[in-house]
Protein backbone atom coordinates (compact mmCIF):
# COMPACT_ATOMS: atom_id res chain seq x y z
CA UNK A 1 0.00 0.00 0.00
CA UNK A 2 1.74 3.13 -1.23
CA UNK A 3 -1.10 5.66 -1.02
CA UNK A 4 -4.10 6.01 1.27
CA UNK A 5 -7.09 8.35 1.32
CA UNK A 6 -8.71 8.65 4.73
CA UNK A 7 -12.29 9.99 4.57
CA UNK A 8 -13.68 11.39 7.82
CA UNK A 9 -16.64 13.69 8.48
CA UNK A 10 -14.82 15.25 11.42
CA UNK A 11 -14.73 18.92 12.34
CA UNK A 12 -11.10 19.92 11.83
CA UNK A 13 -9.60 21.45 13.82
CA UNK A 14 -11.70 20.91 16.89
CA UNK A 15 -11.21 19.95 20.56
CA UNK A 16 -13.37 16.86 20.00
CA UNK A 17 -11.80 13.44 20.66
CA UNK A 18 -13.06 12.22 17.27
CA UNK A 19 -10.98 14.84 15.48
CA UNK A 20 -7.89 13.99 17.52
CA UNK A 21 -8.35 10.32 16.65
CA UNK A 22 -8.62 11.12 12.94
CA UNK A 23 -5.53 13.35 12.95
CA UNK A 24 -3.35 10.94 14.88
CA UNK A 25 -4.44 7.90 12.87
CA UNK A 26 -3.63 9.79 9.65
CA UNK A 27 -0.26 10.78 11.04
CA UNK A 28 0.63 7.19 11.90
CA UNK A 29 -0.07 6.03 8.34
CA UNK A 30 2.12 8.83 6.97
CA UNK A 31 4.98 7.80 9.29
CA UNK A 32 4.60 4.25 7.95
CA UNK A 33 5.72 5.51 4.51
CA UNK A 34 2.19 5.58 3.14
CA UNK A 35 1.36 8.75 1.21
CA UNK A 36 -1.73 9.69 3.22
CA UNK A 37 -4.38 12.26 2.34
CA UNK A 38 -7.15 13.20 4.75
CA UNK A 39 -10.44 14.35 3.21
CA UNK A 40 -12.55 16.26 5.74
CA UNK A 41 -15.43 18.75 5.56
CA UNK A 42 -14.97 22.50 5.45
CA UNK A 43 -17.11 23.44 8.46
CA UNK A 44 -18.10 26.97 9.38
CA UNK A 45 -17.81 26.15 13.09
CA UNK A 46 -14.30 24.69 13.01
CA UNK A 47 -11.82 26.09 15.53
CA UNK A 48 -9.50 28.78 14.20
CA UNK A 49 -5.87 27.71 14.16
CA UNK A 50 -3.51 29.90 16.22
CA UNK A 51 -1.15 32.02 14.11
CA UNK A 52 1.82 30.02 12.84
CA UNK A 53 0.15 26.68 13.62
CA UNK A 54 -0.95 24.17 10.99
CA UNK A 55 -3.52 21.41 11.39
CA UNK A 56 -0.96 18.81 12.39
CA UNK A 57 0.79 21.08 14.90
CA UNK A 58 -2.61 21.67 16.54
CA UNK A 59 -2.97 17.94 17.17
CA UNK A 60 0.62 17.45 18.30
CA UNK A 61 1.80 15.25 15.43
CA UNK A 62 5.59 14.76 15.36
CA UNK A 63 7.59 16.69 12.82
CA UNK A 64 8.75 14.75 9.77
CA UNK A 65 6.49 12.70 7.55
CA UNK A 66 2.95 14.04 7.82
CA UNK A 67 -0.28 13.56 5.87
CA UNK A 68 -1.71 16.04 3.42
CA UNK A 69 -5.24 17.30 3.98
CA UNK A 70 -8.05 18.55 1.78
CA UNK A 71 -11.08 20.38 3.17
CA UNK A 72 -14.15 19.73 1.00
CA UNK A 73 -17.22 21.91 0.70
CA UNK A 74 -20.48 20.63 2.14
CA UNK A 75 -23.94 21.97 3.00
CA UNK A 76 -23.39 23.30 6.50
CA UNK A 77 -26.10 25.18 8.36
CA UNK A 78 -26.35 22.89 11.41
CA UNK A 79 -25.34 25.57 13.88
CA UNK A 80 -27.85 28.09 12.55
CA UNK A 81 -30.78 26.23 14.09
CA UNK A 82 -31.58 25.12 17.68
CA UNK A 83 -30.24 21.71 18.70
CA UNK A 84 -33.74 20.19 18.69
CA UNK A 85 -34.04 20.97 14.97
CA UNK A 86 -30.58 19.83 13.85
CA UNK A 87 -31.40 16.35 12.55
CA UNK A 88 -32.21 17.36 8.97
CA UNK A 89 -29.32 19.82 8.54
CA UNK A 90 -26.95 17.24 10.08
CA UNK A 91 -28.05 14.64 7.54
CA UNK A 92 -27.62 17.17 4.71
CA UNK A 93 -24.12 17.95 5.93
CA UNK A 94 -23.15 14.27 6.18
CA UNK A 95 -24.63 13.40 2.81
CA UNK A 96 -23.16 16.37 0.95
CA UNK A 97 -19.72 15.71 2.42
CA UNK A 98 -19.89 12.01 1.49
CA UNK A 99 -20.75 12.91 -2.09
CA UNK A 100 -17.96 15.49 -2.27
CA UNK A 101 -15.46 12.99 -0.89
CA UNK A 102 -16.54 10.24 -3.30
CA UNK A 103 -16.19 12.60 -6.26
CA UNK A 104 -12.76 13.72 -5.05
CA UNK A 105 -11.58 10.11 -4.74
CA UNK A 106 -12.89 9.20 -8.18
CA UNK A 107 -11.42 12.30 -9.77
CA UNK A 108 -8.09 12.75 -8.03
CA UNK A 109 -7.07 9.63 -6.08
CA UNK A 110 -7.62 6.83 -8.57
CA UNK A 111 -4.79 4.57 -7.40
CA UNK A 112 -5.03 5.00 -3.64
CA UNK A 113 -6.54 2.68 -1.08
CA UNK A 114 -9.59 4.34 0.48
CA UNK A 115 -10.31 4.03 4.19
CA UNK A 116 -13.65 5.74 4.86
CA UNK A 117 -15.25 6.39 8.21
CA UNK A 118 -18.43 7.33 6.32
CA UNK A 119 -20.60 4.44 5.10
CA UNK A 120 -22.42 6.65 2.60
CA UNK A 121 -19.18 7.68 0.90
CA UNK A 122 -18.00 4.06 0.78
CA UNK A 123 -21.35 2.97 -0.68
CA UNK A 124 -21.10 5.55 -3.45
CA UNK A 125 -17.58 4.34 -4.28
CA UNK A 126 -18.41 0.63 -4.39
CA UNK A 127 -21.47 1.37 -6.51
CA UNK A 128 -19.04 2.98 -8.98
CA UNK A 129 -17.00 -0.25 -8.88
CA UNK A 130 -14.11 1.51 -7.11
CA UNK A 131 -11.69 -1.17 -5.92
CA UNK A 132 -9.79 -1.24 -2.62
CA UNK A 133 -12.39 0.55 -0.50
CA UNK A 134 -12.31 -0.17 3.23
CA UNK A 135 -14.50 1.12 6.05
CA UNK A 136 -13.69 2.06 9.62
CA UNK A 137 -16.89 2.03 11.68
CA UNK A 138 -17.34 3.34 15.22
CA UNK A 139 -21.00 2.43 15.54
CA UNK A 140 -23.87 0.79 13.68
CA UNK A 141 -26.69 3.30 13.04
CA UNK A 142 -30.23 2.66 14.23
CA UNK A 143 -32.23 4.13 11.34
CA UNK A 144 -33.49 1.72 8.68
CA UNK A 145 -32.13 3.66 5.69
CA UNK A 146 -28.70 4.23 7.18
CA UNK A 147 -28.47 0.58 8.25
CA UNK A 148 -29.22 -0.40 4.66
CA UNK A 149 -26.48 1.94 3.43
CA UNK A 150 -24.06 0.51 6.01
CA UNK A 151 -24.80 -3.07 5.01
CA UNK A 152 -24.45 -2.27 1.31
CA UNK A 153 -21.16 -0.48 1.88
CA UNK A 154 -19.79 -3.34 3.99
CA UNK A 155 -20.80 -5.97 1.44
CA UNK A 156 -19.13 -4.05 -1.39
CA UNK A 157 -16.01 -3.04 0.53
CA UNK A 158 -12.81 -5.05 0.63
CA UNK A 159 -12.85 -5.07 4.44
CA UNK A 160 -14.25 -3.40 7.55
CA UNK A 161 -12.44 -2.14 10.64
CA UNK A 162 -14.61 -2.09 13.78
CA UNK A 163 -13.47 0.16 16.60
CA UNK A 164 -14.66 -2.35 19.23
CA UNK A 165 -16.03 -5.83 19.66
CA UNK A 166 -19.49 -4.35 20.21
CA UNK A 167 -19.41 -2.78 16.76
CA UNK A 168 -18.26 -6.08 15.26
CA UNK A 169 -21.12 -7.96 16.95
CA UNK A 170 -23.68 -5.50 15.60
CA UNK A 171 -22.20 -5.65 12.10
CA UNK A 172 -22.44 -9.44 12.10
CA UNK A 173 -26.04 -9.20 13.34
CA UNK A 174 -26.70 -6.76 10.49
CA UNK A 175 -25.56 -9.37 7.99
CA UNK A 176 -21.91 -8.48 7.38
CA UNK A 177 -19.59 -11.42 6.72
CA UNK A 178 -17.54 -11.82 9.91
CA UNK A 179 -14.45 -12.78 7.88
CA UNK A 180 -14.36 -9.26 6.42
CA UNK A 181 -14.16 -7.58 9.85
CA UNK A 182 -11.15 -6.83 12.01
CA UNK A 183 -11.24 -5.00 15.36
CA UNK A 184 -8.78 -2.18 16.01
CA UNK A 185 -9.18 -0.01 19.08
CA UNK A 186 -7.98 3.56 19.40
CA UNK A 187 -4.45 4.37 20.50
CA UNK A 188 -2.01 7.03 21.69
CA UNK A 189 0.78 9.08 20.14
CA UNK A 190 4.16 7.89 21.44
CA UNK A 191 6.00 11.18 20.97
CA UNK A 192 3.54 13.06 23.19
CA UNK A 193 4.54 10.90 26.18
CA UNK A 194 8.32 11.03 25.91
CA UNK A 195 10.36 13.14 28.31
CA UNK A 196 7.54 13.78 30.78
CA UNK A 197 8.45 15.43 34.08
CA UNK A 198 8.24 13.69 37.42
CA UNK A 199 4.92 13.61 39.25
CA UNK A 200 5.97 16.42 41.60
CA UNK A 201 7.29 18.57 38.75
CA UNK A 202 4.10 18.05 36.74
CA UNK A 203 1.98 19.10 39.72
CA UNK A 204 4.14 22.15 40.26
CA UNK A 205 3.79 23.20 36.62
CA UNK A 206 0.01 22.72 36.75
CA UNK A 207 -0.25 24.37 40.18
CA UNK A 208 -1.89 21.28 41.66
CA UNK A 209 -1.59 20.23 45.33
CA UNK A 210 1.65 18.40 45.99
CA UNK A 211 0.88 16.17 48.96
CA UNK A 212 -2.66 14.87 48.48
CA UNK A 213 -3.90 11.89 46.44
CA UNK A 214 -4.72 13.22 42.97
CA UNK A 215 -7.40 11.76 40.67
CA UNK A 216 -7.26 12.84 37.03
CA UNK A 217 -9.86 12.79 34.27
CA UNK A 218 -8.88 13.88 30.76
CA UNK A 219 -11.28 13.95 27.85
CA UNK A 220 -14.70 15.06 26.69
CA UNK A 221 -17.62 15.93 28.95
CA UNK A 222 -20.57 14.57 27.01
CA UNK A 223 -23.18 13.23 29.43
CA UNK A 224 -22.63 9.58 28.50
CA UNK A 225 -19.00 9.87 29.62
CA UNK A 226 -20.27 10.06 33.20
CA UNK A 227 -18.12 12.92 34.46
CA UNK A 228 -21.00 14.23 36.58
CA UNK A 229 -20.87 10.86 38.38
CA UNK A 230 -17.20 11.56 39.06
CA UNK A 231 -18.09 14.97 40.51
CA UNK A 232 -20.61 13.30 42.83
CA UNK A 233 -17.96 10.77 43.88
CA UNK A 234 -15.61 13.65 44.67
CA UNK A 235 -18.16 14.95 47.19
CA UNK A 236 -17.66 11.72 49.15
CA UNK A 237 -13.86 12.00 49.18
CA UNK A 238 -12.91 15.38 50.70
CA UNK A 239 -9.32 14.23 51.36
CA UNK A 240 -8.72 13.41 47.67
CA UNK A 241 -8.15 16.11 45.05
CA UNK A 242 -9.73 15.84 41.59
CA UNK A 243 -8.82 17.58 38.35
CA UNK A 244 -10.89 17.38 35.17
CA UNK A 245 -9.22 18.55 31.95
CA UNK A 246 -11.16 18.66 28.68
CA UNK A 247 -14.54 19.39 27.20
CA UNK A 248 -16.39 21.87 25.02
CA UNK A 249 -17.25 25.28 26.51
CA UNK A 250 -20.94 24.56 27.07
CA UNK A 251 -20.19 21.20 28.72
CA UNK A 252 -17.57 22.77 30.99
CA UNK A 253 -20.15 25.36 32.11
CA UNK A 254 -22.75 22.64 32.78
CA UNK A 255 -20.29 20.60 34.84
CA UNK A 256 -19.13 23.59 36.86
CA UNK A 257 -22.74 24.33 37.72
CA UNK A 258 -23.19 20.71 38.82
CA UNK A 259 -20.03 20.87 40.93
CA UNK A 260 -21.18 24.02 42.72
CA UNK A 261 -17.71 25.18 43.74
CA UNK A 262 -16.60 21.86 45.29
CA UNK A 263 -13.38 22.63 47.19
CA UNK A 264 -11.45 19.47 46.23
CA UNK A 265 -12.19 19.72 42.50
CA UNK A 266 -10.71 21.75 39.66
CA UNK A 267 -12.37 21.81 36.24
CA UNK A 268 -9.83 23.05 33.71
CA UNK A 269 -11.72 22.97 30.41
CA UNK A 270 -10.20 22.09 27.05
CA UNK A 271 -6.44 21.60 26.96
CA UNK A 272 -4.22 21.45 23.87
CA UNK A 273 -3.22 17.83 23.11
CA UNK A 274 0.39 18.46 24.15
CA UNK A 275 -0.77 19.44 27.66
CA UNK A 276 -2.82 16.32 28.36
CA UNK A 277 0.17 14.06 29.17
CA UNK A 278 1.22 16.53 31.85
CA UNK A 279 -2.06 15.99 33.72
CA UNK A 280 -1.67 12.23 33.49
CA UNK A 281 1.91 12.43 34.73
CA UNK A 282 0.71 14.45 37.73
CA UNK A 283 -1.96 11.96 38.80
CA UNK A 284 -2.07 9.03 41.21
CA UNK A 285 -5.24 7.55 39.68
CA UNK A 286 -7.09 8.02 36.40
CA UNK A 287 -10.83 7.53 35.92
CA UNK A 288 -13.08 6.38 33.08
CA UNK A 289 -16.60 6.78 34.55
CA UNK A 290 -18.73 5.95 31.48
CA UNK A 291 -22.48 5.51 31.87
CA UNK A 292 -24.29 2.25 31.07
CA UNK A 293 -26.35 3.98 28.35
CA UNK A 294 -26.33 4.75 25.44
CA UNK A 295 -24.77 1.96 23.36
CA UNK A 296 -21.84 4.15 22.32
CA UNK A 297 -20.78 4.16 25.96
CA UNK A 298 -21.57 0.59 26.96
CA UNK A 299 -20.60 -1.28 23.77
CA UNK A 300 -18.93 0.87 21.13
CA UNK A 301 -16.48 3.33 22.64
CA UNK A 302 -12.71 2.87 22.61
CA UNK A 303 -11.62 5.75 24.86
CA UNK A 304 -8.40 7.57 24.02
CA UNK A 305 -7.93 8.25 27.74
CA UNK A 306 -7.44 4.52 28.43
CA UNK A 307 -4.54 4.22 26.01
CA UNK A 308 -3.00 7.50 27.14
CA UNK A 309 -3.12 6.19 30.73
CA UNK A 310 -1.25 3.11 29.46
CA UNK A 311 1.45 5.38 28.09
CA UNK A 312 2.25 6.74 31.56
CA UNK A 313 1.33 3.68 33.62
CA UNK A 314 -1.49 5.52 35.41
CA UNK A 315 -3.73 3.07 37.32
CA UNK A 316 -7.37 3.37 36.36
CA UNK A 317 -10.73 3.12 38.07
CA UNK A 318 -13.26 2.50 35.29
CA UNK A 319 -16.88 1.57 34.76
CA UNK A 320 -17.53 -2.16 34.46
CA UNK A 321 -18.96 -2.15 30.92
CA UNK A 322 -18.47 -4.44 27.89
CA UNK A 323 -16.69 -1.69 25.92
CA UNK A 324 -14.12 -1.25 28.69
CA UNK A 325 -13.80 -4.94 29.62
CA UNK A 326 -12.48 -5.51 26.10
CA UNK A 327 -9.44 -3.46 27.07
CA UNK A 328 -9.20 -3.56 30.87
CA UNK A 329 -9.17 -6.46 33.33
CA UNK A 330 -10.37 -6.05 36.89
CA UNK A 331 -7.62 -6.49 39.45
CA UNK A 332 -4.96 -6.99 36.78
CA UNK A 333 -4.54 -3.63 35.06
CA UNK A 334 -7.54 -1.63 36.32
CA UNK A 335 -10.19 -1.49 39.03
CA UNK A 336 -13.67 -1.84 37.57
CA UNK A 337 -16.76 -0.56 39.38
CA UNK A 338 -20.51 -0.41 38.88
CA UNK A 339 -21.37 2.34 36.36
CA UNK A 340 -23.54 5.36 37.20
CA UNK A 341 -23.00 4.82 40.92
CA UNK A 342 -21.08 7.65 42.66
CA UNK A 343 -20.71 5.57 45.84
CA UNK A 344 -19.21 2.64 43.91
CA UNK A 345 -16.86 4.96 42.04
CA UNK A 346 -15.83 6.65 45.28
CA UNK A 347 -15.18 3.25 46.88
CA UNK A 348 -13.03 2.16 43.93
CA UNK A 349 -10.95 5.31 44.23
CA UNK A 350 -10.76 4.87 48.00
CA UNK A 351 -9.50 1.29 47.52
CA UNK A 352 -6.60 2.42 45.32
CA UNK A 353 -5.77 5.44 47.47
CA UNK A 354 -5.45 3.15 50.50
CA UNK A 355 -3.26 0.56 48.75
CA UNK A 356 -0.12 1.99 47.09
CA UNK A 357 1.16 -1.48 46.18
CA UNK A 358 -2.07 -2.28 44.31
CA UNK A 359 -1.84 1.06 42.49
CA UNK A 360 1.73 0.33 41.48
CA UNK A 361 0.88 -3.18 40.28
CA UNK A 362 -2.06 -1.98 38.18
CA UNK A 363 0.04 0.79 36.69
CA UNK A 364 2.93 -1.50 35.80
CA UNK A 365 0.66 -4.06 34.14
CA UNK A 366 -1.15 -1.38 32.19
CA UNK A 367 2.12 0.22 31.04
CA UNK A 368 3.45 -3.15 29.86
CA UNK A 369 0.67 -3.27 27.27
CA UNK A 370 1.22 0.24 25.95
CA UNK A 371 3.44 -0.64 22.98
CA UNK A 372 0.74 -2.60 21.17
CA UNK A 373 -1.68 0.31 21.46
CA UNK A 374 0.35 3.14 19.93
CA UNK A 375 -1.04 4.70 16.76
CA UNK A 376 2.06 3.48 14.93
CA UNK A 377 1.50 -0.13 15.99
CA UNK A 378 -2.16 0.16 15.01
CA UNK A 379 -1.30 1.60 11.59
CA UNK A 380 1.20 -1.20 10.96
CA UNK A 381 -1.43 -3.85 11.75
CA UNK A 382 -4.05 -2.17 9.55
CA UNK A 383 -1.57 -1.81 6.69
CA UNK A 384 -0.67 -5.50 6.86
CA UNK A 385 -4.36 -6.46 7.00
CA UNK A 386 -5.23 -4.28 4.00
CA UNK A 387 -2.32 -5.64 1.98
CA UNK A 388 -3.32 -9.20 2.85
CA UNK A 389 -6.79 -8.51 1.46
CA UNK A 390 -5.36 -7.28 -1.85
Amino acid sequence: MNALVLVANARMPSPRAQSLQVAQAAGAFARADVATTLLYPLRTSATQLPPGTDLWDYYGLPKGKRPSAEALRCIDWIDRVPRALQYVPARLQESSFSKSAALRVLGGHKDAVVLSREAECALLLVQKKRARVFLELHRVPGGRLRRRWTLGACKGAAGVIAISGGVREDLVALGVDESKITVEHDGFELSRFSGLPSKSAAREELKLPAEVPLVVYTGGLLEWKGVDVLVDAARELPDVYFVIAGGMTKDVARLRTHAGGLANLRIEGFQPPERVPLYLAAGDIGVVPNRAQPAISARYTSPLKVFEAMAVGLPLVASDLPSLREILHHGEDAWLVKPEDPAALAQGIRTLVADPSLRAQLGRTLAARAGEHSWDARAARIRAWIEARG
